[in-house]
């Protein structure tokens, strides 16, 4: 059991972090900042500060809500007239997997290992797919949290310095009466995805609820400011909680192979949304970012910030998901049969 002052020290640090982090003007501030802090206390004081109990879940509602009601009714016709970009882009973006599993292999890794730790999501999934397989679940799971931490650190930054600066988007109206019963709505169902054991489900319900209504009553709302900025506070506080001393001394030659192709994955990801967006005619900024490894929280709140498409961001990350999710095992059986 933790002792009850370890319950305050990652919080108290997120705070910090993600308050000096928005005074330095630094891209998402209260999730970048609060992840950095959390992780430079955990490895200067070499202890496992206790994660906030359910933290990453509410985080995840709330980000997942706001991103949800970006949906409305003329979005979603727009999401829809895309939708043959948007399955070259997730396909795309899966293939890319196999920069990782090249890289792997040539330094000795075993197959299922390499396969699992390339996936460019569903850390979770991914383990338990390594464990079934008799892969190396530790190092999958590294794999996992080291491509997380580069797309919170590198992707935001990239963006937002890279481009021209952007003025603040008008805020949405905020209606209290729609918000409190949306919010209960994605709870509820991201509670009976987690029961049929679905993929990401405190991401996948909010936001399921809350685009769905909008574009059914055409909304226009959003979330304010503040509670997105609680939502992303817990999700940097949860992520950081993934990294200690142990993690960076951990197979220090693995964990540089992975970064070696994170950024390989990255750079073939541009190149593939700047080609699509150009034989496409479509906004190649979105679908770059879209086609990013890494998770759909951080990359949907990218997109936010920058006032790209974040409708077209989330259906590339949504059907990536879904395509990692049920090809994994297959396309992985399918590879050990064709070399039995």
């Amino acid at each position: 059991m933790p002792l009850p002052r370890d319950l305050w020290v990652t919080p108290l640090a997120g705070v910090v972090g993600g308050y000096l982090a928005s005074l330095a003007g630094w891209p998402l501030p209260w999730m970048v900042g609060s992840l950095l802090a959390v992780i430079a206390v955990r490895c200067l004081a070499n202890r496992a500060f206790s994660e906030l109990p359910g933290g990453r879940k509410a985080g995840q509602w709330l980000v997942a809500s706001g991103i949800g009601l970006h949906f409305t009714s003329e979005v979603l016709e727009q999401v829809l007239s895309h939708l043959p970009v948007i399955v070259m882009g997730a396909f795309g973006t899966l293939l890319l997997s196999l920069i990782g599993i090249a890289i792997l292999r040539r330094a000795g890794v075993d197959r299922a290992t390499a396969f699992f730790a390339s996936m460019p999501g569903g850390a979770s999934e991914m383990v338990n797919l390594a464990l079934r397989h008799d892969a190396q679940a530790a190092r999958v799971a590294a794999a996992h949290s080291l491509r997380l931490l580069l797309v919170v650190l590198l992707i935001p930054a990239l963006f937002t310095w890279g481009l021209p600066a952007v003025s603040a988007p008008t805020r949405a109206p905020v209606d209290w009466t729609w918000l409190i019963g949306l919010l209960a709505a994605g709870a509820v169902l991201a509670m009976f995805w987690s029961r049929l054991k679905q993929p990401n489900p405190w991401m996948l319900g909010p936001l399921t609820a809350c685009a769905v209504a909008s574009a059914s009553f055409d909304l226009h709302l959003g979330l304010p400011q503040g509670l997105g900025q609680f939502g992303q506070w817990l999700i940097g506080c949860a992520l950081g909680c993934h990294f200690d001393r142990a993690f960076f001394r951990s197979a220090p030659g693995f964990l540089a192979r992975v970064l070696l192709f994170t950024l390989l994955a990255m750079l073939a990801a541009a190149g593939l949304g700047e080609v699509l967006g150009w034989l496409a005619g479509e906004d190649h900024l979105s679908l770059m970012l879209g086609m990013m490894p890494g998770g759909i929280t951080e990359l949907c709140l990218t997109a936010e910030a920058l006032q790209l498409s974040v409708a077209l961001v989330t259906a590339l990350q949504v059907l990536r998901l879904f395509l990692v999710m049920f090809l994994a095992e297959p396309l992985f059986k399918l590879w050990c049969k064709s070399h039995a």
